[in-house]
């Protein structure tokens, strides 16, 4: 099992990244600035480091340097600087690869494994997937899947229930694709944002407001789930009615 350090200031961003790395089969430890990160990679080895740049207190370019004169762990660095020149002097201090924010959990998925492969260590399998796809269950993210009387068909972008279309836009669709992909799993809200609004920085609410939304059309309540199953404090899971 690869393990990967975070290390990224920002809790709710440090526990979606862990979240998306843990659920493909990755040991994760985490750090929350630049020392505590050169503890993690000085006490116990690691297989690849994600480095974020906007640390309290080092520089992340100066955190990849001390990290580079103690280890030759893989590194990729996460940064919201997308100046060329900013970016070739963090390849330069040894970054092995980098990713600029925001970013999906497959992007980081597929540059981890490429990085990790490149450098002579395995991914987990359930990593290999390509730039941009979410992290999902095995089985082709694009085959039509029915639960109870809800079919939905991810590659026509059609939904029905009890036969007739659901009028849907184009995010709630998004939406209820992906949990009828992990039809009967708890999936987080931080998930959510990451593999279908691909942004991990938008606040929880949007996520809120969307289901409720999906709800109305799917002619269900909170209180009174049909399809949608809210898990206090862990997450939302596509079930079929009983």
């Amino acid at each position: 099992m690869p393990s990967v350090l975070v290390v990224e200031d920002d809790p709710s961003i440090r526990q979606s990244l862990i979240e998306v790395l843990a659920e493909q089969g990755y040991a994760v430890r985490s750090a929350a600035d630049g020392f505590g990160a050169l503890r993690e990679v000085t006490q116990a080895p690691v297989d690849a480091v994600v480095l974020d740049l906007g640390l309290p207190d080092l520089d992340g370019g100066d955190a990849l340097r001390m990290i580079r004169g103690i280890s030759s762990v893989p590194v990729l660095v996460a940064t919201a600087r997308d100046d060329e020149s900013e970016i070739i002097n963090i390849l330069n201090a040894g970054a092995d690869d980098y990713l600029v924010k925001p970013f999906s959990g497959g992007q980081l998925l597929a540059r981890l494994s490429a990085v990790l492969r490149r450098t002579g260590s395995a991914p987990p399998a359930a990593a290999g997937g390509t730039a941009g796809a979410a992290p999902a269950q095995a089985g082709d993210p694009l085959r039509p899947t029915v639960v109870g009387e809800l079919a939905v068909d991810p590659g026509a972008r059609t939904a029905h229930l009890a036969g007739q279309e659901l009028r849907l836009t184009r995010r709630e669709f998004d939406l209820l694709a992906f949990l009828a992909h992990h039809t009967g799993q708890v999936v987080s809200k931080r998930r959510l944002l990451t593999e279908v609004w691909r942004e991990p920085y938008v606040d929880d609410q949007t996520v809120d407001v969307h289901l409720s939304s999906l709800r109305r059309k799917l002619g269900e309540r909170a209180a009174a789930p049909r399809y949608l199953l809210t898990v206090r404090g862990v997450g939302i899971k596509l079930v079929a009615p009983r």
